[in-house]
């Protein structure tokens, strides 16, 4: 047997595997797991019997070729526990003949010295008293608060006040809705903000592109872990939020917020898989479902019932679940109203809400642009659950239909993700589509879509990160293959090589192309998307459809097309 660890970090909010902030060891194990993990709990009970932390609990949960160890913590010795949590694994190591076993005489004076200088008693005691009080409580290494919103109020970890010296009245929370999903989390999230903004409230959201109240930008980049929804819900203009919770943050750090009154999951396809000891659909499932810990037992977890997983794994829930779907006649949807639910689906043309015998249309799809005329479907899903969210959190229908219709779905309000150009060449039409279909389930979807869109023909941009595997490589592509494209252009993203040599994703997928029947001739490599980008447009002609998958240099690809477009007519084919 071989046994190694690949990682140990703080999970410092609920998670996967419980309720508790945790002390985390990701372990890679050949053979039979079982004696080198017994060997774990016994070697951490005694470390933590040593150190004065022998209340606390471990977890553990295999998976094929490894295990996650866990051992639970309080918030202000995550630091420590982690040592802690090593030591345990290197005593296993010494039990099961693999190792040397770590000197009690050396180790338990270093180990009791950290937990002695990380312990910070005032913490626990504000983190005590907002739980008896209901008072949202955000912690980090640099700032603690109380209260969200404008009644947030911030303190350094090292100067917090006694409980005693506070008026706990102060202290309120807002509205506050969670969407994760594999794909149409961001488009979700910011059609739910469109919605709010509509029903007056001045709405906050995190997002994989930034975070934002109103139309302010606090910053952008990657926002759907943690450190957004801490950042979001301390602005002091925030009146409503609705937060991006993406897979990796779920599973690095847990839930950034403890209490939301809505929860979404738009989905679950294969993506990511292999991370974080997540190696199938089944087990991905459980990890979106992370966001149900924040929610009361009578708080509406929305759920995509067109996601056939999804919706059998929702039988094992014991939660209130508010479902969605393109088909009125979906059999979940039937049984929630025979329950008295709540359920929103698409019929004849508009999006309706239902609650038992009670139907009403609350939005035409021709008045929701990012639907273009009901063409691009994943955004009707995306709707719905955006609705759901909205009718979750009492918003009236008029708020909601006018909020679908100000969400254009274009580069500003979604950039990158189905965002769509028309250019008129020689009296004809250049049909541009900028996107984020990353995995096989988006691209499908947007080859459904692209599939209605008239064009002679059809240019192809793909790329892919070399963290994913051979088999969602060809899966994307083969998807991808779904839009009948007469050039692909295969672009390298640098610097996302992730362990492959440079340009062999690109090699990878030039070879399974041919494979699927697309001309050598057809097949071009460029070394960025930004190359690939200007060729597709140098050469457009009427009557093209351009799909450019832009996975990075987004902003650049979008510069080109505007380029392109402010260019005049001119005969590029």
């Amino acid at each position: 047997m071989k046994a190694e660890q690949t990682d140990s970090r703080r999970l410092t909010g609920a998670n996967l595997y419980w309720d508790r902030p945790s002390a985390i060891l990701d372990v890679l194990i050949s053979g039979s797991p079982m004696p080198i993990i017994r060997a774990w709990e016994s070697a951490a009970e005694k470390w933590l019997d040593a150190v004065g932390y022998a209340e606390e609990k471990t977890c553990f949960r295999v998976f094929e070729g490894g295990a996650s160890l866990l051992i639970s913590a309080p918030i202000d010795v995550l630091y420590s526990m982690c040592e802690l949590n090593e030591l345990a694994w290197a005593s296993a190591l010494a039990a099961c003949d693999m190792g040397e076993l770590p000197d009690p005489v050396e180790e338990i004076p270093r180990l009791t010295r950290l937990f002695d200088e990380e312990r910070n008693y005032a913490l626990l005691a504000l983190q005590a008293a907002a739980l008896e009080h209901g008072v949202p409580f955000l912690w980090d290494d640099d700032e603690v608060s109380l209260g969200y919103g404008s009644t947030a109020r911030l303190w350094q970890p090292d100067g917090l006040p006694s409980p005693e010296e506070l008026d706990w009245s102060l202290f309120k929370t807002i509205p506050l809705a969670l969407v994760t999903g594999t794909n149409g989390k961001s488009t979700t999230v910011r059609m739910a903000a469109s919605i709010m903004t509509a029903a007056g409230y001045n709405a906050g959201l995190t997002s994989t592109d930034f975070i934002r109240v109103g139309e302010r930008v606090i910053d952008r980049g990657d926002y759907s872990g943690t450190g957004g929804a801490r950042m979001l819900m301390r602005q002091p203009d925030v009146e409503m939020a609705v937060l991006e919770v993406a897979r990796g943050g779920l599973l690095r750090r847990g839930l950034g917020v403890v209490h939301a009154d809505v929860a979404v999951v738009t989905n679950v396809a294969a993506d990511h898989l292999g991370e974080y000891g997540i190696n199938s659909v089944p087990e991905l499932i459980p990890a979106k479902l992370i966001v149900q810990r924040a929610l009361d037992r009578n708080a509406p977890l929305v759920l995509n019932a067109d996601d056939e997983g999804l919706a059998e794994y929702a039988g094992k829930l014991d939660q209130r679940i508010t479902w969605f779907s393109l088909d009125p006649k979906n059999p979940y949807l039937k049984h929630s109203l025979d329950q008295g639910g709540t359920v929103c689906y698409l019929e004849e043309g508009w999006l309706t809400a239902a609650e038992g015998n009670n139907r009403r249309r609350v939005a035409p799809v021709r008045e929701i642009p990012a639907a273009k005329n009901g063409i691009v479907r994943y955004n009707l899903r995306n709707a719905l659950a955006a609705m759901c969210v909205a009718i979750s959190l009492g918003i009236d229908d008029a708020a909601i239909r006018q909020g679908l219709a100000a969400f254009r779905g274009d580069e500003h309000d979604n950039p990158g993700r189905g965002n769509w150009f028309e250019h008129r060449v020689d009296g004809g039409l250049v049909r541009i589509l900028v996107d984020f279909a990353h995995n096989e389930h988006g691209m499908k979807a947007l080859a459904e879509a692209v599939g209605q869109v008239p064009a002679e023909r059809v240019m192809l941009l793909i790329g892919q990160a070399g963290d994913r595997s051979d088999q969602d490589i060809i899966a994307l592509l083969e998807a991808g293959c779904r839009t009948l494209p007469d050039q692909l252009l295969v672009a390298e993203l640098p610097g996302y090589e992730r362990g492959r040599e440079p340009f062999a994703v690109p090699e990878l997928i030039r070879r399974e192309a041919i494979r699927l029947g697309i001309p050598a001739g057809a097949i071009e490599i460029f070394p960025t998307p930004r190359d690939a980008t200007a060729s597709a447009l140098s050469r457009a002609r009427p009557g093209d459809l351009l799909i450019l998958l832009a996975l990075t240099q987004r902003s650049e690809a979008l510069s080109l097309v505007h380029e392109y477009m402010e260019s005049g007519d001119k005969n590029h084919g």
